[in-house]
């Protein structure tokens, strides 16, 4: 059970940041003779207490290995899975992709500037096709339109922070991931929810309606949150670490960023991808996110939303909910 809100985070989760109720709030509180300036989001962070951060199950990790860079130096991404109730048709699949040694051997076959960094199989839906598709594993589960997005009924949603959203009734965060929602009817208690494209977040690359995708391809966000795909596209996951890998790769000069038969050495070769949970237990990476439910993340959020931190002149008064990233981190071992 979270105990009350500070008053910050209640007027947040109200929709009324404080900046807007008292925009000459001072950036720093006064205690006694001097004044203590108010702490960044990321101080704020840093003094969660240990019952605030919730671990990441080894089964919800993906250990993507890519091919070293032009240095020699190893390429590791690891991509955070979307526990229940989100996608989870589309995570069956990834996790098969995966465990069936799928996915060893594919490569980054379009990076669009500000846009995506998408991976499959070079010859599958791609302009520059040149060999046989791989055969794709068998126990797939196909998914309809409906399952991008997902039922809650009773008031679980509105007692959480929200916030308003240009494409969504308004953002919230459900289980540490980042969603827009609205009510399923104007009579009812039922709402619907759907994973948001903020930067970071994995998705499955289709063709067109009714197709939804298998997972066999696969992208990140790279550039300004394209919050016109939710809804239109499954969202299974999100990069947690190695992002540089993918966001700093060449572009392509092809038709939506894809490489064109000339800029074919630009591929980048994915030489693995494996569930953690697979791996020798000391192979195993930990992580952990703060939880989206504990006071210092709703102080995080305020403070995002308002800083007042001795480099900010004047709080912003509010926040995209893609601006509120969900911070995870490293466990240490035997933690």
């Amino acid at each position: 059970m979270r105990t009350p809100l500070l008053a910050a985070a209640a007027a947040l989760a109200l929709g009324l940041p404080l900046a807007a109720q008292d925009p000459s709030r001072s950036s720093s509180e006064a205690v006694g003779p001097t004044k203590t300036p108010a702490p960044a989001p990321s101080e704020i962070v840093a003094a969660a207490p240990k019952a605030d951060w919730m671990a990441i199950p080894a089964k919800d990790l993906l250990v993507m290995t890519l091919a070293p860079d032009a240095k020699g130096k190893p390429r590791q991404v690891v991509i955070q899975l979307m526990p229940a109730p989100f996608s989870q048709g589309w995570v069956h699949n990834i996790r098969l992709f995966a465990r069936s040694g799928w996915y060893d051997g594919i490569s980054v076959n379009r990076v669009q500037d500000n846009y995506v960094t998408q991976w499959g199989d070079p010859n599958y839906d791609n302009p520059e096709a040149t060999g046989k598709t791989k055969p794709l594993p068998d126990g797939l589960k196909v998914m309809t339109e409906a399952e991008y997005t997902t039922k809650f009924v009773g008031d679980d949603l509105l007692a959480r922070s929200r916030w308003s959203d240009a494409y969504a009734g308004w953002a919230a965060f459900v289980g540490g991931w980042p969603v827009g929602t609205e009510m399923n009817s104007v009579h009812s208690t039922e709402y619907l929810a759907w994973p948001t494209h903020c930067y970071g977040m994995v998705g499955v690359g289709r063709n067109y309606s009714p197709d939804t995708g298998s997972g066999a391809e696969l992208y990140t966000v790279i550039g300004h949150a394209p919050r016109h795909l939710d809804r239109n596209i499954a969202l299974v996951g999100r990069v947690i670490e190695g992002m540089q890998h993918l966001s700093s790769l060449p572009r392509g000069s092809g038709a939506l960023g894809f490489y064109t038969a000339e800029e074919a050495d630009k591929r980048t070769p994915i030489l693995t991808v494996r569930v953690a949970s697979d791996l020798p237990a000391d192979e195993q990476p930990q992580f952990e996110y703060l939880s989206t439910e504990s006071d210092t993340f709703a102080t995080y959020a305020e403070a995002i939303a308002n800083r007042r931190d001795p480099f900010f002149i004047v709080p912003a008064g509010g926040a995209d909910i893609c601006n509120i990233r969900v911070p995870v981190r490293r466990a240490e071992s035997g933690e």
